[in-house]
């Protein structure tokens, strides 16, 4: 493997694209960071501590005691923690606090996987590998459907297909950072894919970037 292999993978919730990024991080081993996690971690922590969300300043000092290292909360991966991470994501405070760590990351020795909504963008736009994995939102919505049913959690079809469109308007509509495919990111829709055909395209697309870069 090349020196500072630098995966950024970009896309819309339940889109695939952390399934991807993982993949990809075992494959050429490298570390991953799910960076929807740490805006997952604010929103929660902000939740218990009684502060509102939608309050800039409070969920700014929040985002500045978020520990790298300590995102394996079950709470992180619930739906009403996906809805608090858009939520406070539009915060230009927040994603201040927040993207030194992601940064720093990205610059690992050897390189690393990210995925998230602004990687190719606006934390590592000189990545030499950018995906950005979407799917249509009603495909998206049956997976997160089925994806909370095995955490335990009983939700309709028709009230996260209203949710992903909720958090797309937000996260797309965001005056910072907003969730955008970056101009030399290479388009992977999952709609019609298993996780096998998937992560053989995002391979692929690696492997052609690796192959620019010699």
């Amino acid at each position: 493997m090349s020196a500072s292999l630098v995966i950024a993978v970009d896309g819309p919730a339940a889109s695939g694209k952390g399934t991807v990024a993982a993949w990809l991080g075992q494959v050429y081993g490298l570390p991953v960071l799910d960076t929807g996690l740490l805006y997952r971690a604010v929103g929660v922590a902000a939740s218990r501590a009684g502060v509102d969300p939608d309050d800039p300043q409070a969920a700014a000092a929040i985002a500045g005691q978020i520990d790298l290292l300590a995102l394996d909360d079950p709470a992180f991966r619930t739906r009403a923690a996906g809805e608090l991470a858009s939520r406070v994501a539009v915060h230009p405070g927040v994603r201040q606090a927040l993207n030194a760590a992601q940064v720093g990351f990205a610059r690992r020795p050897g390189g690393a996987v990210l995925d998230g909504r602004d990687i190719g963008t606006v934390i590592a736009p000189w990545a030499p590998a950018k995906l950005f994995v979407t799917a249509r939102p009603e495909v998206r919505a049956e997976r997160r459907c089925r994806q909370l049913a095995a955490q335990g959690e009983t939700v309709t079809f028709e009230e996260v297909l209203a949710d992903i469109r909720r958090r797309d308007a937000r996260d797309g509509g965001r005056a910072d950072a907003p969730l955008a495919r970056a101009i030399d990111a290479v388009l992977l829709d999952t709609s019609e894919m298993t996780i096998d055909l998937a992560t053989d395209a995002a391979r692929r697309i690696v492997e052609a970037a690796r192959v620019g870069r010699e």
